[in-house]
């Protein structure tokens, strides 16, 4: 008995570690069978996004009855849909990775569907979706002006659209009350954020507050007498906090959560009950701060039925007495489950990747290291399975893309994807990223290239110094800025890699401020401010340009690009691999014309990461 037991533990350990190389590529990368569920408002109907024809498209699951496809989509996966209504779904669709999105409507008697936003070249965003209000919603379109967005009243019912808010020329984003009613607008000049706020449906727009782009005054939704508003702020701090602001007094009423660490940047609220619910932040990991006794209840039930998992609450009934759950954690994409909070019942809807055993990935570590300047860079390092005290690895260098965003623990397919295959990853969050405070955002202001690629090197010769990476054995891989800094990596310290892998990034800092998005533009003096101005900074922006420095590559390089790309033209990649074979060096180069920013369909997806699979193994094996 005894020796059975030790054969099975021994089989098990072998299947975690040595047999983990052997798990196909396309399990790391396929969609899930079932994913995105989300709750009817009456709670009897759960919907999900299934694969049909290789695209995801909408299930709709009632009780007692078979699960029936509502969409059928067969050019490109449905990334987003919601409930309107009980017998009513809504889904935003672009074309081909042009952003340009549509809004459609599925009648789930009927089985029609309505383009409500049919205009060429429009682009259709999602104001308020108006839960009580099952045949309206608000939206905002371009189509009056490219630069900016106006905001229409949606009838699903007719596909009427009714002229809710006139763009006065600088509104970039709009807010509503608990009514559904426009109180407040935000307007830019590019560097100066104004915030507008009326006092009264309909009533005129006055001047509430004035930040240039380097603070954030970001308001959330109102308190529930529709009188006052919460915010995310950090005026006169350096990390974000959430407040309550009086718009009568034009002052702070209070701080609802706030912590020294990090920025916190977003509340919840339960709109059955009229009350504030959770904040949420970011440290290492996901974290909470919850102010309502039944929230927080029921989080530390369901924590405690799924022990060892990040647990989150992602859609719920309009009586707030069913929900879909979550559970995940940085080997796992994890498991979608129903909770019938009367019965107390949680029931499995869907393992998202049964096929991927938690087991044989690897784990994700948050770790820090300090800048040559001496800041804290904080990121994450994930080893593969039975080489967590290996020394001299091949390792992946992967800068996140943004570059004002930031990476976070848990699970990701293409970090599990190479540690299967045997590769470290090192994944930084430089200076710039977001979540760690205004000072350490503003510390990447015109240093893309500079400080912020020193960020970068530092993590690479921190993981030599430590003995982790074989420092001949080091490549680099990123998407969008990620990309960039991919190719800054290669001609500012081409000593440093060995390879590397440009996804969809920036090679030329003149062209990419030419073919931004039309409605980027009012954005355009902020970004002269972060990045550089191509007239005023002409010298600096040369200087970190990769495309002019292609003389000092010596690392091999593959580049991803998608044809239909609105925000990193396709320009970007064609000219630093036209300049590299002028030179006659070897660029391996993959463009799909059915992509945009980054590549979304499925079989695209096998393609590239097929490419980087054989590309990795030719220069770190």
């Amino acid at each position: 008995m005894q020796k059975q037991i030790l054969t099975a533990l021994a089989a098990s350990l072998l299947s975690g570690s040595v047999l983990a190389a052997d798990i196909p590529l396309r399990d790391f990368f396929r969609n899930s069978e079932q994913s995105g569920f989300s709750l009817s408002p009456d709670g009897q109907s759960v919907a999900f996004l299934s694969p049909w024809e290789s695209r995801k498209n909408i299930v709709v699951r009632r009780s007692g009855k078979p699960d029936q496809r509502v969409t059928a989509i067969k050019d490109r996966d449905l990334s987003g849909y919601f409930w309107k209504g009980n017998d009513r779904l809504v889904y935003v669709k672009d074309n081909a990775g042009d952003e340009n999105f549509h809004l459609y409507s599925v009648d789930l008697a009927s089985g029609e569907t309505r383009d409500l936003t049919p205009f060429p070249g429009v682009r259709a965003d999602i104001v308020d979706g108006l839960v009580d209000r099952d045949d309206e919603l608000l939206v905002q379109l371009n189509k009056r002006n490219p630069e900016i967005f106006d905001v229409y009243r949606v009838n699903l019912k007719t596909g009427e659209l009714k002229l809710e808010a006139e763009n006065p020329g600088k509104v970039a984003s709009w807010g509503t009350d608990h009514d559904g009613n426009i109180r407040i607008a935000t307007e830019t000049d590019g560097v100066n954020n104004t915030v507008l706020y009326r006092d009264e449906p309909g009533g005129k727009f006055r001047k509430l507050l004035t930040t240039n782009f380097r603070e954030n005054f970001s308001p959330l939704f109102f308190t529930f007498d529709n009188q006052r508003f919460y915010a995310a702020s950090n005026l006169g701090r350096d990390k974000a906090a959430i407040v309550e602001y009086d718009p009568k007094t034009g002052k702070e009423v209070k701080e609802i959560y706030a912590r020294q660490d990090v920025d916190v940047s977003d509340l919840g609220f339960s709109h059955k009950r009229k009350v504030i619910t959770c904040a949420e932040f970011e440290t290492d990991k996901p974290g909470r701060q919850c102010f309502d006794e039944k929230s927080e209840a029921l989080l530390s039930k369901l924590e405690a039925r799924l022990p060892g998992y990040q647990v989150d609450i992602v859609s719920s009934n309009r009586d707030e007495n069913r929900f879909v759950v979550r559970a995940w954690n940085d080997r796992t994409r994890g498991n979608s489950y129903l909770y019938d909070q009367g019965s107390d019942k949680l029931e499995l809807l869907a393992e998202l990747a049964p096929w991927l055993k938690e087991e044989q990935m690897a784990s994700m570590r948050p770790v820090q290291y300090q800048s040559r300047d001496g800041l804290t860079i904080n990121g994450y390092l994930t080893l593969p399975r039975g080489k967590e005290d290996a020394k001299n690895l091949p390792v992946i260098i992967n800068p996140h893309g943004g570059p004002w965003a930031r990476d976070s623990w848990g699970f990701n397919p293409e970090v599990q994807f190479f540690a299967s295959r045997g590769w470290a990853v090192l994944q930084m969050n430089y200076r710039g990223s977001t979540g760690y405070g205004r000072n350490f955002w503003e510390a990447s202001f015109k240093e893309w290239g500079g400080k912020m690629q020193d960020d970068v090197s530092d993590g690479v010769n921190w993981l030599t110094k430590e003995g982790i990476a074989d420092p001949k054995k080091v490549c680099i891989y990123g998407g969008s800025y990620g990309g960039y800094a991919t190719l800054a990596g290669i001609t500012k310290t081409p000593e440093l890699y060995r390879c590397a892998v440009d996804y969809v990034g920036v090679s030329n800092l003149f062209t990419f401020m030419k073919t931004i998005p039309p409605y980027w533009k009012p954005f355009l003096d902020s970004m002269y401010e972060m990045v550089g101005n191509p007239d005023k900074d002409k010298a600096l922006l040369r200087e970190r340009s990769p495309v002019f420095h292609v003389d000092r590559i010596q690392a091999p390089l593959l580049v991803l690009q998608g044809a239909k790309d609105p925000r990193v033209n396709i320009n970007e990649s064609n000219q630093i691999v036209d300049a590299l074979k002028k030179r006659g060096v070897a660029v391996e180069y993959m463009v799909k014309d059915n992509e945009g920013h980054g590549f979304h369909n499925e079989e695209n997806r096998f393609d590239a990461y097929g490419a980087m699979e054989k590309f990795f193994n030719k220069y770190l094996d």
